[in-house]
């Protein structure tokens, strides 16, 4: 029998069980919609991410943070590093110093380090206690934040350590109101501070909430404030993007000899292999007590975790589609012992065994098809309304449903409707036509 025929039967065998094949069915399209939603997922928050990193000044920037030095190395030194800062160790040792010795190599053209604090802001009789955001005043160089009202402070104020600052416009609406803030003083600890700008509403980038901050003059903040000499963390703007390794090599070398930490070469055992981890390449890195990394070696790490967080929701969602595809096995099975008979007559009028399974096994993969087109439509709608929930809360989410996640969802559909009938499909086929005539 041609395979239009043997599709017209499957069709029609499908068609008469309206509600026991969407029941069915039901089971693939949650599957496949769970597919295209991780698919379009990851890529929402592949582009989320990739777009809040840029903000911080573009790709061509390498960052320098504190780090808890272990004397472990690879992937061990991270993890123990971060349970020692999650358990409150601080690392003291990063200084305006090193940024300014940075900012001298070849290759870096601009920078600004920041330190942040957490004390209340008082107004009147307005407080509210926010993120203080010490900063050099090279930061609106590099960064993407901008002046509404005022001005930013400048270098000549920082190393005069002045007391100025400048509001994020939640800070000003909640302080002031609609009043104008600018020569206004407001009250950190015992300090009475200028008000000499206000930011424009920027919302959230990744943690920080820059509305809800604000910017002070970085050595002011040091000394007037928190009382302490070391940084956070700091961001040098390369002049060739290109140079990236070698600059952050550079300036790897460069804080280490501030910090007396002697560069040696990595050292593997016999048969180690090579740990790939931020910032380290040949130099053996479990001293050190700050960490350089290029934006573009962030971004590829989050890459890599990105993929790694689909293939791990994939492979739970791919629990769901196998008990989608025993739905599919079990509909099959009845639908052989309902129609044993029929069986029996076709083979008995010269069916061939390839006809009868060809035939479950169309009717099969019909079923799963259609679960699939169902999931993508469902999974699709899916995805666009978390976008829009998102956006909705100030996220930049973008709504794309790759293609892969198209080839992938009929694959799997593929791959399901015949796994999981062609064992029926044999069966049917195996059915000897005297003893199936004899069910009728």
């Amino acid at each position: 029998m041609g395979f239009w025929p043997i599709l017209k039967i499957s069709l029609r065998s499908i068609k008469g069980n309206k509600v026991r094949t969407g029941l069915t069915v039901l089971g693939i399209v949650i599957g496949i919609a769970s597919v295209v939603i991780v698919y379009s997922a990851g890529e929402g928050i592949s582009g989320l991410v990739y777009g809040q990193i840029e903000s911080f000044g573009g790709t061509d920037l390498i960052e320098t943070e504190v780090k808890n030095p272990t004397g472990k190395k690879g992937n061990q030194a991270e993890v123990q590093g971060a349970i020692a800062m999650a358990q409150g160790a601080q690392i003291t040792t990063l200084t305006l110093k090193d940024y300014e010795d940075v900012l001298k190599l070849p290759n870096i053209i601009n920078g600004y380090s920041v330190i942040i604090g957490q004390e209340k802001v008082s107004y009147a009789e307005q407080s509210k206690k926010v993120l203080l955001y010490g900063t050099t005043a090279s930061l609106l160089d590099i960064d993407k934040t901008e002046i509404d009202n005022g001005r930013y402070f400048t270098d000549a104020e920082d190393k005069s350590r002045a007391a100025v600052i400048v509001l994020g416009s939640k800070i000003k609406e909640k302080l002031f109101g609609d009043s104008d803030p600018i020569d206004k003083y407001v009250k950190i600890r015992k300090t009475k501070f200028r008000v000499i700008g206000v930011a424009k509403a920027r919302g959230a980038v990744m943690t920080f909430d820059y509305d809800n901050m604000v910017y002070a003059p970085i050595r002011t903040l040091q000394k007037k404030v928190l009382g302490i000499d070391h940084i956070m963390f700091m961001m040098h703007q390369l002049k060739d993007p290109a140079l990236a390794d070698e600059t952050a090599e550079e300036a790897r070398l460069t804080i280490r000899e501030n910090h007396d930490i002697v560069s040696r070469p990595l050292e593997l055992k016999p048969g180690e292999p090579k740990t790939q981890v931020i910032g380290e390449g040949m130099t053996d890195t479990s001293e050190d007590d700050f960490r350089v990394v290029t934006m573009a070696e962030s971004m590829d790490i989050l890459g890599t975790v990105t993929g790694a967080i689909t293939l791990m929701l994939l492979a739970i969602v791919a629990i769901s589609l196998i008990v989608g595809g025993v739905g599919v096995m079990n509909i099959m099975y009845v639908i052989i012992t309902e129609r044993t008979s029929e069986i029996g007559l076709r083979k008995a009028v010269g069916a061939k065994y390839n006809d009868i399974m060809f035939q479950f096994l169309i009717e099969s993969l019909i079923i799963t098809l259609i679960g699939a087109v169902a999931g993508i439509l469902a999974g699709a709608g899916i995805s666009y309304l978390i976008s829009l929930g998102a956006n909705y809360y100030g996220l930049d989410w973008r709504f794309l449903v790759p293609l892969k996640a198209y080839y992938v969802s009929l694959a799997f559909a593929v791959v399901f409707g015949l796994g999981f009938g062609i064992y029926p499909a044999r069966k049917a086929a195996r059915l000897d036509p005297i003893e199936a005539l004899r069910q009728e």
